[in-house]
């Protein structure tokens, strides 16, 4: 499971770091969401895949999106992101 995490993303996965500007703004409308790490499918199929393979690693997926012709399955959350590229890594050892 983790070495197919591993391949998924290192084919074309990325991390989103915060935004610091957003980050900075204090009051209404106050941006949350932090850090984040996106995995990419080329249909549907995948899509259910990726996110099988998500929670059976103990991950809790965000809601799926497409951008350009792809979907686009997202985690939150810092520690998520620490702990994925930690099992990530570990595959290349």
């Amino acid at each position: 499971m983790a070495k197919k995490l591993a391949a998924l993303f290192r084919r074309n996965g990325y991390v989103r770091p915060p935004a610091q500007k957003r980050l900075a703004k204090p009051g209404k409308g106050w941006f949350h969401r932090g850090f984040e790490f996106r995995l990419t499918a080329a249909n549907r199929n995948e899509l259910q895949h990726i996110r099988d393979l998500l929670l059976r690693a103990g991950f809790k997926p965000g809601r799926p999106f497409v951008k350009g012709c792809q979907f686009r399955q997202p985690v939150y959350g810092r520690e998520e992101l620490e702990r994925f590229l930690a099992l990530i890594n570990q595959q290349d050892a």
